[in-house]
């Protein structure tokens, strides 16, 4: 999970490589949501070992209430 600084927009993902895709999006090298609104600070991860339990996980996360109030 990856979190902007300024307005405390979240991006949930999956990837198989944390480093490489947290360079990516720091270096902007991936056009869309995280260059758009610069989130680029790891805010939270979890180890999976298997593709499909990932993609669970992150569907679940993604159905959490964004607002902080």
């Amino acid at each position: 999970m990856l979190g902007s600084e300024k307005n405390g927009t979240l991006y949930i993902g999956v990837t198989g490589n944390l480093m490489k895709r947290i360079h990516e999006h720091k270096n902007n090298l991936v056009e869309g949501f995280t260059s758009k609104y610069r989130v680029h600070r790891l805010v939270y991860f979890e180890h999976t070992t298997d593709i499909h339990s990932a993609l669970v996980r992150e569907k679940r996360l993604k159905a959490w209430k964004r607002q902080w109030n």
